[in-house]
């Protein structure tokens, strides 16, 4: 059985448009020529694809499948062209890596300064995104590599631990949390926050679970990093919820105090991430072996 990437471009197109008419101007076709390019798939395949309505088109379960396989096809077909174009041009190959909030700002510069020191031949474009996310990019073979909370993975993606994440409520010492060493989150909801940007991966993540207590966090100031998070703590401004690495080094210089979260979203699992570690390219593969180093050290 022969496919042509053009067909399962314009297949995906119009999956994510939900339209033929729709999917073949984002082709760049026809809609003639992408009618009859998906009645041939449909043909070769044997089966339906498409439920073909007047508002647009719905997948059928072999048509979900197909997506999730073209999806895979058409992203290492780019990785490929966009490896070999790299070489060819004497330029460095690149390997796409999502991460959530915690890892691209306290778990993973380290690791991957050393892994570039070490390979001049490959660029590591990081991307910040929420776990959830990330999980269902990886799912769906839109990228090759993740760091994500283990929570959010689901059994089919391999994965391997990296670091333990336990997110910490800060305070000043001042302040009447001041001599508190635990504490549930529900008491603290209605006190004033100090936040990272509204859009940030870890910052949609407590909002989520602020919400599930039926609270929207009152957020005073919002900056982009957990350093000056801390230091509008110290002086009093407000809570804020920071990864326990962060906490523990700006405890060190500030006059704040770290105070351990008991619920269960606060102690979260770091992992690396991928559909298949095997079936990755050959620098994605290399990044992955170093991060399993790091880990071992």
């Amino acid at each position: 059985m022969r496919f042509d990437l053009v067909d399962l471009q314009l297949f995906i197109a119009v999956a994510d448009q939900r339209s033929i008419t729709r999917g073949a101007e984002r082709s760049h076709l026809a809609l003639a020529s992408a009618s009859a390019r998906i009645k041939g798939l449909e043909d070769a395949l044997g089966v339906a694809l498409l439920k073909r309505g007047r508002r647009g088109v719905e997948l059928t379960v072999a048509g979900e499948s197909l997506l999730d396989h073209a999806r895979v096809v058409i992203h290492q077909v780019e990785a490929l062209q966009g490896d070999l174009a790299a070489y060819a041009s004497g330029v460095r190959a690149s390997v796409l890596l999502l991460a959530n909030t915690s890892g691209l700002s306290e778990h993973l510069p380290r690791a991957l300064a050393t892994f570039l020191r070490g390979h001049p031949d490959i660029n590591v474009d990081v991307e910040e995104r929420e776990s959830a996310d990330i999980a269902t990019a990886i799912a769906s073979g839109a990228a090759d590599l993740g760091f994500a909370a283990e929570h959010a993975l689901p059994d089919s993606i391999e994965r391997f631990l990296f670091s333990e994440d336990r997110l910490t409520l800060v305070a000043a010492r001042r302040s009447e949390f001041g001599s508190r060493r635990q504490i549930d989150f529900q008491e603290v909801t209605d006190c004033d926050f100090v936040g990272l940007t509204a859009s940030t991966a870890l910052q949609v993540h407590i909002s989520r679970h602020a919400a599930k207590l039926g609270a929207r966090l009152r957020v005073r100031a919002r900056l982009r990093d957990f350093d000056a998070i801390c230091q509008m703590v110290a002086a009093d401004v407000g809570l804020a919820v920071v990864p326990e690495t962060a906490a523990k080094r700006c405890a060190r210089s500030m006059p704040i105090v770290a105070i351990r979260i008991r619920d269960g979203w606060a102690n979260r699992r770091l992992t690396i991430c991928a559909r298949s570690f095997k079936a990755l390219p050959r620098p994605a593969r290399q990044l992955v072996d170093h991060l399993r180093a790091e880990v071992q050290r």
